[in-house]
């Protein structure tokens, strides 16, 4: 008899509060629109002044494009945090382009997102070949990348006059009341949503850092995929470098200090396992919303910068230990589940023979006489 399944209890609303809990994206995402109406609550100003919605929307543009490279980055277990001096590196890179030649603003872009894979390409030739953990590797590249950017540089400054207006427009301008950056980080970031969620080459990425043994012995190109996740950290912390340029209209030696912390924190913060393996660049981009926000927000509030730090640091530290929570109670469910499963050394059922047509039970009981096998009823009659 089938046993009939009743629909789970619990009102529409608990259901709700439990899929929220369930998906970290959901979750940040709520945190945000509280934190956003409390401080608007405080002071309309926040939300409402003449650049209060352009500033919420514009300011995490640069950190979005960070987020989202060091997620493609964290996912295959590894980490990047030489994008900071990437940017800076970049950012210069882009003002001296326009004070020294006179390329045109798109061919500017794209040699600060070339360098910026370049550099990228490095830390991921060290990691794959070298057999070092990125973390070791690309701390040391972090303070090479700021020594070239702090000699080239030196005590020289780019200004705002410096660089074209059409250029600086792109750090004000608005397209239907978005700003054209922020529009640029959401083109970027549903590419490389697409990317990782649909095509082979994303998988694989998910699929290394849940297990490099095991997508090893599969036959994945573990190298070249890793190789390509800090390519494109790299190209996006180039991009993230004219962003800047652009967004602020100068550059000094200190552009990009510590944003490489920002970045990891974003990412994590939104949902994207330390470990690797798991995670979406749409939860990294919800985390570097809500960094942001935080930092413009408890001043509002009338916290003080010290405790502005404290609160992104409990943050990250929930983050990863909410995540490891989540982890082992996955583990003791799977271990349950197999558990609960019949074991292959259970007795199998017996069969009965079959038997010739019109024999009955008892025959089988009785065996047979070794004389008389195989006699033909002909032979009788012989």
């Amino acid at each position: 008899m089938s046993t009939l399944t009743h629909p789970s209890g619990g009102s529409a609303l608990s259901r709700v509060a439990k899929e929220v809990l369930r998906s970290r994206e959901l979750a940040v995402a709520l945190v945000l629109l509280v934190l956003i109406a409390v401080t608007t609550f405080k002071s309309e100003a926040f939300l409402f002044s003449a650049t209060g919605w352009r500033d919420l929307l514009l300011t995490p543009s640069m950190l979005i494009l960070l987020a989202v490279g060091q997620t493609a980055v964290i996912i295959t277990r590894n980490v990047d945090l030489s994008v900071g001096s990437t940017l800076g590196l970049t950012a210069y890179l882009t003002g001296r382009l326009f004070i020294d030649t006179n390329l045109p603003i798109i061919v500017v872009v794209l040699c600060a997102v070339l360098m910026g894979a370049v550099l990228g390409m490095v830390n991921g030739l060290l990691v794959a070949f070298g057999r070092v953990p990125a973390l070791v590797i690309t701390l040391g590249t972090m303070y090479i990348y700021r020594g070239v950017f702090l000699t080239w540089a030196g005590s020289d400054r780019i200004n705002a006059d410096d660089m074209p207006r059409a250029f600086r427009n792109l750090g004000t301008e608005s397209i239907l009341g978005i700003p054209v950056l922020t529009i640029v980080a959401l083109l970027v970031l549903g590419a490389v949503g697409y990317y990782l969620h649909t095509a082979r080459g994303g998988r694989e990425l998910y699929a290394i850092g849940s297990d490099p043994a095991a997508a090893e012995l599969y036959g994945l190109k573990i190298r070249r995929r890793v190789i390509f996740a800090f390519v494109l950290s790299g190209a996006l912390a180039g991009l993230a470098g004219a962003v800047s340029a652009a967004r602020f209209g100068t550059v000094s030696s200190s552009v990009g200090t510590g944003v490489e912390f920002e970045a990891v924190g974003a990412a994590v913060i939104g949902g994207v396992a330390i470990f690797g393996g798991s995670g979406t660049v749409w939860g990294a981009a919800l985390g570097a919303f809500l960094l942001v926000t935080i930092n413009r927000a408890l001043p509002v509030l009338g916290i003080s910068d010290f405790w502005q730090q404290a609160v992104v640091g409990a943050l990250i530290v929930g983050a990863i230990a909410l995540d490891r929570i989540l982890v082992l109670r996955q583990e003791k469910k799977l271990v349950a589940a197999r558990d609960d499963e019949p074991t292959s050394h259970a007795t199998a059922p017996t069969l009965d023979p079959v038997l010739p047509s019109g024999a009955t039970p008892a025959d089988r009981s009785e065996p047979a006489d070794p004389g008389s096998a195989g006699t033909d009823p002909k032979e009788g009659h012989r």
